[in-house]
């Protein structure tokens, strides 16, 4: 409960050296005078006569309450709303064999994939979707706000689902495409690979062309070093003449430069997890907070316990506590 006139309050320090005056005035005024009054000194006190002080007691009590009502106390309740203009994020997930590399602890992949996780744990309103690949590219999880089903759908995700390869073009089309009907004001996919585009239809920088056309923003992370991979040490089926293992890193980053986005150089763990959370803090979404109060008057209560002191005050007063003269 607060009072919207708080400082009216203090008149309360009045009302018990108002009572002691009372009854001061009271023990000095004077009665009946009789001749004699020892024969009556003997007789029992009846609780009338205790009980004389009780009128006063209401009546200072009436006071109090007057002076609790004048102060208007509230009630109020407060309820805080919390919105945001959530941001659509596509996470795209290398798959292909080479991530099974153990420079990062355990595996380039369960790393990656642990960083993805805890990246979804933040989340608050944005929507956060799925797609791996490695030969080619799946859709493992759309656009959703459910984030339980995001993470348990994340675990499950396993290199050899599909023929080996690393269609990143491919993989980053796919990515586009499930954000193209996207009515958010911002557009995000990660692409996270350690390896060189070989597979797929669709050559990476085409990708970023349909990305920058959509107002999709291409964050790429590149895992491992420029160098091949222990765990690609054979040619690919398929692959294009004239690569080699090892991250693009040239073409990650004009990718990402292409579309607004940024590229990242991952080359262990801690360093994926901070990547991570760099880009969170690129992406936050501003939270619009609203209070509402809704306060309700009390001084009713008080108003209507004062005048009911009063009146049984005065009813006392002039029935079993009434003086005479």
């Amino acid at each position: 409960m607060t009072f919207v006139d708080p400082y009216v309050l203090w008149l309360l320090v009045a009302v018990p050296a108002l009572g002691a005056w009372r009854w001061w005035r009271r023990r000095r005024a004077g009665g009946l005078r009789y001749s004699d009054t020892r024969p009556a000194q003997g007789a029992p006190v009846a609780w009338t006569v205790r009980g004389q002080w009780g009128p006063g007691a209401l009546r200072m009590g009436a006071l109090a309450l007057g002076i609790l009502a004048l102060a208007r106390p509230q009630t109020q309740e407060t309820t805080k709303t919390k919105t945001a203009e959530g941001v659509d994020i596509m996470m795209v997930l290398d798959a292909s064999s080479s991530m099974q590399a153990e420079d990062f602890r355990p595996t380039r992949f369960k790393a990656a994939r642990r960083a993805a996780d805890a990246f979804v744990e933040g989340r608050v309103s944005d929507r956060v979707g799925l797609v791996v690949f490695a030969a080619k590219a799946y859709t493992q999880v759309p656009l959703t706000l459910d984030y339980s089903f995001l993470r348990r759908m994340l675990e499950e995700v396993e290199i050899g689902a599909v023929e080996d390869g690393t269609a990143v073009g491919t993989a980053l089309a796919t990515a586009v495409n499930r954000l193209k009907d996207s009515e958010a004001d911002s557009k995000v996919a990660i692409l996270l690979t350690d390896g060189r585009n070989n597979r797929g239809q669709i050559d990476p920088q085409t990708a970023a062309e349909i990305a920058q056309a959509l107002s999709v923003r291409v964050y790429a992370i590149g895992v491992g070093s420029a160098d091949e991979s222990p765990a690609q040490t054979e040619p690919v089926p398929g692959e294009r003449r004239g690569t080699t293992g090892g991250v693009d890193a040239e073409m990650l980053r004009s990718v990402a430069a292409s579309t607004g986005g940024q590229y990242f150089s991952a080359t262990d763990r801690d360093a994926l997890e901070r990547i991570y959370a760099e880009i969170d803090a690129m992406e936050a979404t501003p939270v619009d907070e609203r209070i509402y109060t809704d306060r309700t008057e009390q001084y009713p209560w008080f108003l209507g316990g004062a005048l009911g002191l009063v009146l049984l005050e005065v009813a006392l007063s002039t029935t079993l506590f009434r003086r005479f003269p």
